[in-house]
């Protein structure tokens, strides 16, 4: 057995955790760049704290307003390194976490951003490591301040790519659940959808490990239990706290486990469709599990991923006996609950598939799948989510 585990170098958990940035920050630098989500005005908390910083003399400020595009990070960078910016710190979902995750490793890395992205560009590695980057999440989604890839819209081919790299990692997580209490009840199903896809598609991917398994095992146990009291009460501490260390979970383990082909076919669908990702795993993650399940049952019947599956659903629905189809049944239901839409509600038809097909079959999430899905089974399960 061989496998590589890597995060973030220090994570800091917990409810007020937001408050000892002063101390965290301390040393990393001197001019920070503030990356912030579409509500700048939340970032006024560690503007403050950032006041208080030892050796911190200047923060400059920008924010992303959706997902955030190759250009974007361009401009971004070339304005960072003229005003000598020295640390980048992510404030928001992952959009901004992604957003500045990319700006802190091109601030290092010279040459075109197009250089070193995947599927559309050279896929060049990273040779520098990024400048110090602090990550701080306001959602329970991507897990993005764990990871080792920012994901970005590539606006002129119409697809979400990512720059991905173990130099991107952030040298500080800090996890404060109270920073999620606001959420709405729609963008606290949409990621929440995505922490839970992300752990299901981590703990079944061929490149699963022990250390993997384990968090994406607790992963989904918290998910299970709690993403329908978040949905319906966004002040339920204990609900918070358990998406908070899920959606982190998740990221630890898709950093080192992988995907699968839900995340393969958002990408496509979410560059084509301007479609919220969170929104399109959930849509795809029961159809995905179906036909994943079924492709097992035909062509690997005596695959070690049939009996994780049976543990997912058993996780799930808390039941030991469990058949894999009955986690894809509940997570059916969990959609309805979350008023999770389909995937027709953002423009998508039957017109589309052959496209989103030939795409997704390129993203590099699809390698990590459980078995290799023919062309028919890959449009039977998006067709399924329209």
């Amino acid at each position: 057995m061989q496998f590589e585990f890597a995060t973030a170098s220090q994570i800091v958990f917990g409810e007020g955790a937001l408050e000892q940035l002063p101390g965290l920050a301390r040393g990393l630098g001197t001019r920070a760049l503030l990356v912030t989500g579409r509500d700048s005005a939340r970032a006024a908390k560690v503007l403050e704290l950032l006041e208080k910083t030892d050796r911190i003399v200047s923060v400059a400020t920008c924010s992303v307003t959706g997902e955030p595009t190759v250009e974007w990070v361009e401009r971004q960078v070339e304005a960072a390194r003229n005003d000598g910016c020295d640390l980048v710190i992510g404030f928001g979902g992952g959009s901004a976490i992604d957003a500045a995750k990319a700006v802190a490793g091109m601030l290092t890395n010279h040459g075109r951003l197009l250089d070193y992205l995947e599927v559309i560009g050279g896929g060049k590695p990273l040779v520098n490591p990024s400048v110090p980057f602090i990550a701080i999440p306001t959602t329970a989604g991507t897990g993005a301040e764990v990871t080792r890839n920012a994901v970005l819209l590539s606006t002129a081919h119409k697809v979400k790519v990512s720059l991905r790299s173990r130099l991107l990692l952030p040298r500080l997580a800090l996890v404060d659940p109270k920073l999620t209490y606001g959420l709405p009840p729609e963008l606290t199903a949409a990621t929440g959808m995505d922490a839970l896809t992300q752990l299901i598609e981590a703990y079944v991917s061929c490149r699963a490990n022990p250390m993997t398994d384990s968090l994406c095992a607790e992963g989904i146990r918290r998910a299970a239990r709690a993403l329908r009291t978040a949905f319906e009460d966004g002040q339920n501490a204990s609900a918070r706290r358990d998406m908070a260390l899920a959606a982190m979970f998740s990221g630890i383990a898709l950093a080192n486990a992988g995907l699968g082909a839900v995340h393969g076919f958002a990408g496509v669908i979410g560059g084509m469709f301007g479609a919220p990702h969170g929104a399109v795993c959930a849509a795809l993650l029961p159809h995905v599990m179906s036909t994943n399940i079924r492709a097992l049952r035909a062509r690997a019947p005596g695959a070690e991923t049939l009996r994780k599956y049976a543990e997912v659903a058993q996780l799930l629905t808390g039941r030991r006996d469990a058949a894999p189809e009955e986690g894809a049944a509940w997570i059916a239901e969990l959609l309805t609950a979350l008023r999770i839409p389909r995937l027709r509600a953002y423009g998508m038809s039957e017109s589309h598939l052959a496209q989103v097909v030939e795409q997704a079959a390129r993203a590099s999430s699809m390698r990590g799948n459980p078995i290799a899905l023919t062309p028919e089974e890959m449009a039977d399960a998006v067709r399924a989510a329209m």
